[in-house]
C-alpha cells in the first residue's frame, strides 16, 4: 500500500489541490517540535523523570561515544573514497550514509533498551523505582521515550556531520567530473517558509536538503524498533532481545518481497506470507534507497503516512510491554 502512495505522493496527486509543502520544511518544523514535546514531558511528568535519567544513561555508556565515532568515520572515510559509479558517487555517498546512521541508531536503541529494561529487571533495580509513587506503566513509557530521545541526540550530531560533508561532497565532485565549480554558499537557493519553491538541480544546498526526509524515516524506524525492543525486554534477556530485533529488522525488510513472490497455489506458503506481512512492521517503507538511486525526493505527504504508520505500531508495541510487564514479578 505504502509503494502506490509514495507514487502517487511523488506525482502530486495527493496534494493536488494546494501547493505541496517542501519535505525539509517539514523535517525541520517537525524536529523543532518534537524537541519541544519530549522537553516538557520531561520535565513535567513523572516518567519523564525515569526518560532523563535513561538519557543520560544511554550518552554515558561508552558504545554511544563508540558508534557515534564509527558512523563520523564512515562518513569522512566515503567522502574522499570513489565509488566508481559513472558519475553517481554522490548518490552512492548518501545512501551509505543513511544506512550507516541507521545501523548505528538502531544498534544504540537496542543495547540501551537491553541494559536500561532487561539488566534492571533481572539486578532488581526496577523494584527501587517502583517503590516509589510510579506505576509500571509510567515506568516503560519513561524508559522507552528515554532510549528514542539517546538515539535522537545521535541522529542529530550524525546528521548534522553528515549534511556537512554531503554540502562538500557534492561540490567535490562537481568539480572532479569535469562540470567547473560551484559557489560555496548560495542562500538565495532556497525558501524557509513552508511552500514549495524551485531550487536549482545543481547546487549544493539543495542536494544536502535531500537527506533531511531520510534521517527523518531513520528516526521513525528507530522509533518503532525501540518500542518492539521495549517489549521484549520486559520478559527477556540481553542475547534474546538484539537476536530476535536483529531478525524482525531483516524480515521486516523483506515483508513487500515476501508478499509479493508468494506462490499463488501454495495456500500454506500465501498465508504465512501475509501473517509474516501482518504482524511485522514493514520496515520497507523507511527505506529510501531507491528515491537516492533515481534522485527523487521523498514528499512531504510520504513523510506524515509513514509517521502515522509509525505511531499506530509503535503504541501497539507500547501495549504488548505494559500486558508482559504488568504480572512480571520483580521480587
Amino acid at each position: 500500500m505504502f509503494n502506490e502512495l509514495f507514487l502517487l505522493a511523488a506525482d502530486g496527486s495527493l496534494g493536488a489541490a494546494s501547493r505541496p509543502i517542501a519535505p525539509h520544511v517539514v523535517v525541520l518544523w517537525g524536529t523543532a517540535v518534537l524537541v519541544v514535546g519530549l522537553l516538557l514531558f520531561n520535565y513535567l511528568t513523572r516518567a519523564g523523570t525515569i526518560a532523563r535519567a535513561t538519557v543520560k544513561e544511554a550518552v554515558r555508556q561508552p558504545v554511544f561515544l563508540l558508534l557515534l565515532g564509527t558512523a563520523a568515520l564512515i562518513i569522512v572515510a566515503n567522502t574522499y573514497v570513489p565509488f566508481f559509479s559513472m558519475g553517481d558517487d554522490t548518490k552512492m555517498f548518501m545512501d551509505c550514509g543513511l544506512a550507516t546512521i541507521l545501523i548505528c541508531s538502531l544498534l544504540l536503541s537496542v543495547w540501551t533498551a537491553s541494559i536500561s529494561v532487561a539488566d534492571e529487571i533481572e539486578g532488581k533495580t526496577a523494584m527501587t523505582l517502583l517503590s516509589k509513587p510510579i506505576t509500571r506503566r509510567q515506568f516503560i513509557i519513561g524508559k522507552y521515550l528515554g532510549i528514542v530521545q539517546g538515539s535522537l541526540l545521535l541522529i542529530l550530531i550524525a546528521g548534522a556531520i553528515f549534511f556537512a560533508f554531503t554540502y562538500y561532497k557534492f561540490g567535490y565532485d562537481y568539480r572532479e567530473s569535469g562540470k567547473g565549480s560551484l559557489e560555496l554558499f548560495t542562500w538565495t537557493a532556497v525558501s524557509w517558509l513552508p511552500m514549495e519553491v524551485p531550487m536549482p538541480l545543481e547546487s549544493r544546498l539543495a542536494a544536502s536538503l535531500q537527506i533531511l526526509p531520510g534521517l527523518a524515516l531513520i528516526f521513525m524506524e528507530m522509533t518503532l524498533l525501540t518500542g518492539v525492543s521495549v517489549a521484549i525486554s520486559t520478559r527477556l534477556p540481553m542475547l534474546v532481545n538484539i537476536v530476535s530485533c536483529f531478525a524482525i529488522f531483516v524480515v521486516g525488510h523483506l515483508t513487500p518481497v515476501l508478499v509479493q513472490s508468494a506462490l499463488k497455489d501454495q495456500v500454506f506458503v500465501k498465508f504465512i506470507a501475509q501473517l509474516l506481512a501482518t504482524i511485522l512492521p514493514s520496515l520497507d517503507n523507511f527505506n529510501m534507497s531507491a528515491a537516492v538511486a533515481t534522485g527523487k525526493v521523498i514528499p512531504a505527504d510520504y513523510l506524515g503516512l509513514s509517521a502515522i504508520y509509525c505511531a499506530a505500531y509503535a503504541v501497539a508495541a507500547m501495549l504488548l510491554a505494559f500486558i508482559l510487564f504488568e504480572d512480571r514479578d520483580l521480587a
